[in-house]
């Protein structure tokens, strides 16, 4: 994936970040919420467990050292019964007995504290990386329509479809700005590198035979602004 849709895909995922020392948590919450859109925090292992059981939990970043259950025997109750949810671990601790246990645990990055802010986004664009290989992402339509976005595929009744490239990159584009109207003049830039190709016609095409096979229905026309996905 590229970076700008690892940050997109970021926005969606729900992370669960663990440490006891409130100040600290407070200051890497907000630099999280800069990423995603949804950051529970929990200040010791047995509250984040509980949190954990109870939320949609995409990627853990936990602190080693905390009262009640450190972040390692969090992540041991954790990975009994997933194995595949990305882990950072954060600690202050070099002891190669500490770091052996961790590398048992399958983590997505270990990290020393004070945190990098560079090294915590490149960590957070490997918990990515490892949640799309586990968790193909779907965008479903009326009539049981699906699109498998990872495989670039798209389903109806379960059967593939033919769908072209530029039928797949505004329909990607369209899902990755899910969340406002965008305009006719963006999608013709993203579609067509070179202008001259970006006519009216070639546009309305594109746009119509993608709505033939997702629902006329999925991609709103908000008169005098542009086009808006609706999936679910």
């Amino acid at each position: 994936m590229s970076i700008n849709n690892d940050l997109e895909l970021i926005k969606t995922l729900n992370i669960l970040y663990i440490e006891d020392e409130k100040e600290i948590r407070e200051n890497i919450s907000k630099v999280l919420s800069m990423f995603s859109k949804s950051v529970i925090t929990g200040k010791n292992g047995t509250e984040a467990l509980e949190i954990y059981k109870k939320n949609k939990i995409d990627i853990i970043i936990s602190d080693i050292n905390m009262p009640e259950l450190s972040g390692i025997e969090l992540i041991k109750i954790i990975r009994e019964e997933n194995k595949y949810i990305p882990v950072i671990l954060l600690t202050s601790h070099t002891e190669t007995n500490l770091l052996l246990d961790a590398t048992k645990l399958k983590l997505t990055d270990y990290l020393l504290k004070p945190i990098n802010l560079t090294d915590l986004k490149n960590a957070l664009f490997k918990a990515t990386e490892e949640y799309l290989q586990h968790n193909g992402i779907i965008a479903n339509f009326p009539n049981n329509i699906k699109y498998d976005i990872t495989k670039k595929q798209l389903f109806g009744n379960g059967d593939r479809k033919d769908i072209t490239n530029k039928e797949i990159l505004l329909l990607e584009y369209l899902y990755e700005n899910k969340n406002r109207t965008v305009t006719k003049e963006e999608i013709k830039v993203h579609l067509w590198e070179d202008e001259f190709e970006a006519t009216e016609g070639a546009f309305k095409s594109v746009l119509t035979k993608l709505r033939k096979k997702i629902g006329k229905e999925s991609i709103l026309n908000i008169s005098g602004i542009g086009y808006q996905l609706k999936c679910f």
